[in-house]
């Protein structure tokens, strides 16, 4: 086991806790449906009512639930996101759904040429596929929902994991399958990076007195499930002969370092 990949396994306990097939026109789509907002109306992940905005409703019902003896549920003590919070989950939604396109991508150009000549990976294919257009959705509706758009490097990066996809593919399967073993550490490690960072947010705010936004901890529970379920796929890519790529070395390391550079690019861009 590679050092990378043993890494990611070792991280996967101490962070955690089928999707229905999508056509991929939709999924574009999707992709594009958030940079219809501006920036400048994004809604903040911990955002909720503070005490003082609480409904008549809310407020005549707790006065009414007290003097009937029963006891005033408190309000949640939650503190706003600075910027440099708000900046990190901007860049951290758009260069993962960035991804998760690439990664559908990907296995489009890769099931044709792979199923024609091993068609017992047809399950396997399309089961990796239904994931990650199901991580994509997830992206598309958080986007939208947080008013923050998309990479503008969507072109680009279509082209460019067509083609990886495609031409791994052609080069055959266990080249297919060193592609998802390269792009899945990289990702795996991406995941466990930001986990990592909401979760000393948690506990500088509950270390500080403040309550944790339901909001936000859903927010860490998806990211291990996808993280999990894309370190599931770098399984499947070893289980199916990834090492064997020749030279496996080269190939993995390329892509490996073309997934680095494409995520610090949509971080930003």
């Amino acid at each position: 086991m590679a050092p990378t990949r043993a890494l990611l396994r070792s991280a996967r306990p101490l962070l955690s806790s089928p999707a229905s097939p999508v056509h991929h026109h939709q999924l574009l789509h999707d992709f594009l449906a958030p940079a219809l907002f501006s920036s400048s109306s994004r809604r903040s992940l911990s955002s909720t009512p503070p005490p003082s905005q609480a409904t008549p409703a809310t407020t005549n019902n707790a006065q009414s639930h007290s003097r009937d003896g029963g006891a005033q549920q408190k309000p949640k003590k939650l503190k706003p996101l600075t910027p440099e919070q708000q900046s990190f989950l901007s860049s951290a939604l758009r260069v993962n759904q960035a991804g998760e396109l690439a990664a559908t991508l990907i296995y489009t150009g890769q099931t044709p040429p792979l199923i024609s000549r091993h068609p017992h990976l047809r399950p396997l294919m399309e089961h990796m596929y239904d994931q990650e257009a199901s991580h994509l959705k997830t992206f598309n509706t958080l986007l939208a929902k947080h008013r923050v758009r998309p990479t503008a490097l969507y072109p680009l990066w279509s082209v460019m994991a067509s083609g990886l996809g495609w031409g791994t593919a052609i080069m055959g399967r266990e080249a297919a399958m060193a592609c998802t073993e390269a792009v899945e550490t990289e990702i795996g490690d991406h995941y466990n990076s930001q986990i990592r960072t909401l979760l000393s947010m948690v506990t500088e705010w509950e270390e500080q007195g403040y309550d944790v936004g339901d909001e936000f901890r859903e927010l860490i529970g998806t990211l291990r499930r996808i993280r999990d379920e894309e370190l599931e796929h770098l399984d499947h890519a070893v289980q199916h002969d990834s090492k064997k790529a020749e030279p496996h070395w080269l190939l993995t390391g390329v892509i490996r370092a073309g997934c680095r550079g494409a995520i610090w690019v949509s971080e930003r861009v």
